[in-house]
């Protein structure tokens, strides 16, 4: 296609938002409130996600050994479970630590322990997963490994399980939500262009009439489109942007968040997935809306 030619169809998109600054207006507005709360559910759940993996690291599980399995063997072991695919990160507790620890959960009472001698403590592992779905099938694989040195085995299976039922909830609620934010835009922004469409139909007849193509005329409402749903976009993105920002503060703030350790996203991290999301979102919609709304007129 001729340079020319792109500037002209380009251009008579630009026209088409002035032509009709109210259903323009409504389109955009529209969308923009889609948008937002869409935006708003995103960051939730980002946070949330970010709470979530933060968890994850603090969970998993210990292995203790018993107390007759020489240190060697244990460090042995400890080689061979590094290997198990979903485990993270594997911490070596030795008889000497488990006994530090338990006095110190007893406080201003440890001296009531002075007679425990550590070797007769049981050595563990700390393991932490990076694939809380496979917990169970780690734990055998761990049997397996250990064999008859094995004494036990802490996991928060519970807790676990809870966790990835939150995370599938968030992941299927977004998505649902991002359904049916799309589909209002689309209906939206889909009558804003039929409105214009209607305006010209004459002229577009006229136009096939002379042997115009329908993607010739169909190009410049797609463009139309296509910038409704950019600058729905990039409204969207610097209030989202400015509403987190200000509240954000407040939260790392609050006791609660100090108490439970929380930590959030910054907007500036999610910034580039956020651009990316609502820029295709917007394109999309602008182009598809466009598209469904000129079906109708370009029939033979």
């Amino acid at each position: 296609m001729k340079y020319n030619v792109v500037s002209y169809l380009i251009g008579e998109g630009f026209r088409n938002i002035f032509k009709n600054k109210k259903s323009t207006v409504t389109a955009l507005t529209t969308m923009c409130l889609c948008m937002l709360v869409f935006g708003i559910f995103f960051i939730i759940g980002e946070n949330i996600n970010n709470i979530m993996n933060t968890i994850e690291d603090a969970q998993g599980m210990k292995v203790y050994f018993k107390s007759t399995t020489e240190e060697e063997r244990i460090r042995e072991i400890g080689k061979s479970l590094e290997k198990i695919d979903g485990i993270n990160k594997i911490q070596y507790e030795s008889k000497e630590d488990g006994l530090n620890q338990i006095k110190e959960s007893f406080k201003d009472n440890a001296s009531a322990l002075d007679g425990v001698e550590f070797k007769n403590m049981e050595a563990a592992y700390k393991i932490t997963l990076s694939d809380l779905s496979r917990n169970e099938a780690i734990q055998n694989e761990i049997k397996i490994i250990v064999g008859n040195d094995l004494s036990d085995i802490t996991s928060s299976n519970e807790e676990i399980a809870i966790l990835m039922s939150i995370g599938r909830a968030i992941r299927v609620f977004t998505f649902i939500l991002l359904l049916i934010l799309v589909t209002i835009s689309l209906v939206i922004i889909g009558n804003t262009i039929k409105l214009t469409v209607h305006a010209r139909r004459k002229e577009i007849s006229i136009m096939k009439y002379v042997g115009a193509t329908n993607s010739f005329i169909r190009w410049p409402f797609i463009v139309e489109g296509i910038m409704i749903g950019i600058a729905a976009a990039l409204v969207t993105i610097i209030i989202v942007g400015l509403i987190y920002n200000s509240m954000l503060p407040n939260l790392l703030e609050s006791n609660v968040v100090k108490t439970l350790e929380i930590t959030f996203v910054t907007f500036g991290d999610m910034f580039n997935v956020i651009i990316l999301v609502y820029l295709a979102l917007g394109i999309g919609i602008g182009t598809v809306g466009s598209i469904m709304s000129m079906k109708k007129y370009l029939e033979v």
